[in-house]
């Protein structure tokens, strides 16, 4: 079974539909993802700005990442839960779209941003942890977040426009090759 032929049997899933074409539902978790994507993105702005030696220097890393990283893992397994809620009820459009499969190359590369930061380059916090410049791997690593993460808010947020969706023919051949768009030939 092909990707696309999943989406087509979850988006016929009634539980799909259901949160789909509610009238409440819908909104609610689309507006709990942008209240939870809040949650995360402030306080890992809050962290990546520290890493970077702009704000809270005189602040140890160690003691930042006891107070500041529980709340960014909190937001993200909420952020997460709802954000697969919301492909849920649209998974066609979804996989089809662009912009989502470019906000997830960027996951991707965020999650091994942290991945690479938490297993290498934190281990090692007892060298730097009250340095106000902090090394340039550490600072890389909050400047790489910042950037991948906004990326990532773009990308979501442009999920919701049809600039590029595989009903509007023609496109660029690009761009239907990217979004995975099934486009009969021309007769």
């Amino acid at each position: 079974m092909s990707l696309l032929a999943f989406c087509k049997w979850l988006d016929a899933t009634a539980g799909s539909t259901a949160l789909r074409e509610s009238l409440f539902m819908y909104p609610l978790v689309e507006s709990s993802h942008v209240l939870f994507l809040m949650l995360f993105v402030g306080m890992t702005v809050m962290w990546d700005l520290r890493l970077l030696g702009l704000t809270l220097t005189n602040v140890p890393v160690t003691v930042m990442a006891d107070r500041v990283l529980p709340w960014v893992r909190a937001g993200f397994v909420a952020m997460t839960v709802t954000g697969v809620l919301l492909s849920y009820a649209i998974p066609i459009r979804t996989y089809q779209s662009v912009w989502f499969r470019a906000k997830v190359v960027f996951l991707i590369l965020a999650a091994i941003n942290v991945w690479y930061f938490h297993a290498r380059v934190l281990p090692n916090a007892a060298n730097w942890d009250t340095d106000a410049r902090l090394p340039w791997v550490v600072r890389r690593a909050g400047l790489a977040s910042l950037v991948l993460w906004a990326g990532i808010i773009v990308f979501g947020r442009f999920i919701a426009y049809n600039w590029f969706d595989c009903d509007i023919q023609p496109q660029p051949a690009f761009v239907n090759w990217f979004a995975g768009c099934v486009v009969p030939p021309p007769q």
